[in-house]
């Protein structure tokens, strides 16, 4: 498995890959891997002949500086675990290798960027689309490889994707939990075994009010999952919204949508860490 972390270096190893006609899946990642991101590199080097995976905080994609140095990095510990899992190449760069100048690029994709976390924190998927943009610039990867615990996240690259007309194949992956419901995040690392299983209430609200949800309403449901979460101590919602999985508008009825999904954000523990998680009702 081969490190990188300049442009240059990373366009010089996949010129010759590609002049093999092998195909090439991305894995953009943040660091600070886990399991989840395991399940995605797993599967991109299943479906591909050569697979990168990015390592990179991306600063623009924070709008709390707290939020960003405070961000697990383990980078030694994440290419111990790509190797075993049989990536090819990890792309690790620096700040000033991504962002030589300041990107001042601009989009815009309401409602899908303006609900929920585009809410809540401004400027976040502006972020999100300038560095998963470059990525597909620099790797021009076939295949790119997303969690369904960032549904939102998902919507807007695949806005993005149609946008600029890039050609790469988004693959969405199923959330990977741990053993106790908890859905997997670098950001678990940041909680206290204490917090830890105080975390797990969320993701056991969130199953228990997919049977409730089957005979009452949907605001029903939405009150109930707040109230359970926010009595319990060390646990603040700071937002849950049942929502049509394509415009990712709230719905008011069962009906509205073909498809739903329930995406919720909790605040977890003294420090306080900010988990999101969510679930599919139909």
């Amino acid at each position: 498995m081969k490190v990188v972390s300049s442009v240059v270096e990373l366009e010089a190893v996949l010129a010759q890959v590609r002049n093999e006609n092998k195909t090439i899946g991305l894995v953009p990642t943040m660091g600070a891997l886990h399991e989840g991101h395991g399940s995605l590199v797993k599967r991109c080097v299943a479906e591909n002949d050569y697979t990168v995976v990015s390592v990179f905080v991306n600063p623009t994609q924070f709008n709390d500086k707290n939020d960003l140095n405070n961000y697990p990095r383990t980078l030694d510990a994440d290419c111990e675990m790509l190797q075993a899992l049989g990536a090819d190449l990890v792309f690790a760069p620096t700040v000033e290798e991504v962002y030589p100048e300041p990107d001042t690029r601009s989009f815009s994709y309401p409602p899908i960027d303006t609900v929920m976390e585009g809410a809540k924190r401004p400027g976040h998927f502006n972020g999100v689309c300038q560095i998963v943009s470059k990525l597909f610039y620099m790797v021009c990867p076939d295949t790119a490889y997303f969690g369904e615990k960032d549904f939102q996240q998902i919507a807007v690259i695949r806005a993005m994707v149609k946008d600029l007309n890039i050609k790469v194949d988004l693959r969405p992956c199923p959330i990977v939990r741990e053993e106790s419901g908890l859905a997997m995040s670098s950001r678990n690392t940041l909680l206290t075994p204490a917090e830890r299983q105080v975390a797990t209430n969320i993701s056991r609200c969130l199953f228990e009010s997919v049977a409730y949800a089957k005979e009452h309403s949907v605001l029903e449901t939405h009150n109930h999952v707040v109230a359970q979460l926010n009595e319990i101590p060390g646990l603040e919602v700071e937002y849950f919204q049942i929502v049509d999985d394509m415009s990712l508008l709230d719905v008011h009825s069962w009906a509205d949508a073909q498809g739903i999904v329930g995406c919720i954000t909790v605040y977890c523990g003294a420090r306080p860490v900010r988990l999101i998680d969510n679930i599919r009702y139909k």
